[in-house]
């Protein structure tokens, strides 16, 4: 008896679905398939598309394949483009005495670093020592007066500010020399003979090299390179491969009358730079 009241619940429920189906009207019938349709389109999608996790073997292809195609930038080129924007060219002018009108006459070039987003800018002492008027020229090109805002005899270091500043100024990060150590790559950046900004790469030679031009006090702690420096790079930055400044570039040697880069450069350390100007190297 309880089998035959099943069977005819459900001839029943049947009916019900039936007649549910047939006032149902035809337009939300096809909607209601269309929508089962698209989920069931859906869900096999993401099941055959599923992203496969990368593996180690896929990311050294990959790297493999991008070291094999592209020409990437050497470390040297990658360091200079990070230091670029903060480097500048110092000139410097005196009265010109044979001009009756006393008017100004260039009297030396050199270099320097910006370090700070107000305008203060590390250089050489003998660059600007003396002058009467010192001028910059920033990465863009703008041009602005200076002044003479501290000195550190002793290791022949300037500080200078400018009047005028680039609105998208950008100060060097200032490194460390303590961890160079002989072998390390540097790179100097600068303006020789005037013509930059000029870019010259070399190693670490030495570490706590002392020097002292003829009749001038010895500097020590400097950092011996071998990366080309000329008149007119003094003032500019040393730099490791991380775009930090790690010495300003002071001397080169020079046993003979050229005046002309033989191979040894001295800088001083950031360090000493910061020690006695109250400036953070790192």
């Amino acid at each position: 008896m309880a089998a035959i009241n099943q069977a005819t619940a459900s001839n029943a429920s049947g009916r019900d679905n039936a007649k549910l189906l047939q006032r149902m009207p035809f337009w939300s019938a096809l909607l209601l398939c269309t929508l089962i349709t698209a989920l069931c389109t859906w869900a096999l999608t993401r099941h055959w598309n599923a992203p496969k996790p990368l593996t180690q073997a896929d990311i050294n292809a990959a790297v493999l394949h991008t070291l094999n195609t592209q020409d990437l930038p050497s470390r040297a080129a990658r360091a200079a483009q990070l230091i670029g924007p903060s480097v500048v060219r110092v000139r410097t002018q005196d009265e010109d005495k044979k001009n009756p009108q006393g008017e100004m006459q260039d009297s030396g070039v050199g270099s320097g670093v910006v370090i700070s987003d107000d305008g203060v800018i590390l250089t050489n002492l003998h660059v600007v020592q003396g002058a009467k008027r010192i001028r910059v020229t920033f990465a863009d090109g703008l041009e602005s007066d200076a002044q003479v805002v501290a000195v550190q005899p002793e290791n022949d270091l300037a500080v200078i500010k400018a009047s005028r500043l680039p609105d998208d100024l950008q100060p060097a990060t200032l490194g460390s020399s303590q961890s160079l150590q002989p072998g390390d790559e540097v790179v100097a950046v600068g303006f020789p003979f005037g013509i930059g900004p000029s870019v010259s790469a070399g190693v670490v030679s030495g570490l706590n090299r002392q020097f002292g031009a003829e009749g001038k006090s010895i500097m020590r702690g400097l950092i011996q390179a071998d990366a080309a420096a000329n008149p007119g790079n003094s003032g500019g930055p040393l730099i490791n491969m991380a775009g930090e400044v790690v010495g300003i570039v002071t001397a080169i040697l020079n046993p003979t009358s050229a005046r002309t880069f033989i191979g040894i450069v001295f800088a001083a350390t950031i360090e000493s730079a910061s020690q006695g100007m109250g400036i953070s190297p790192f």
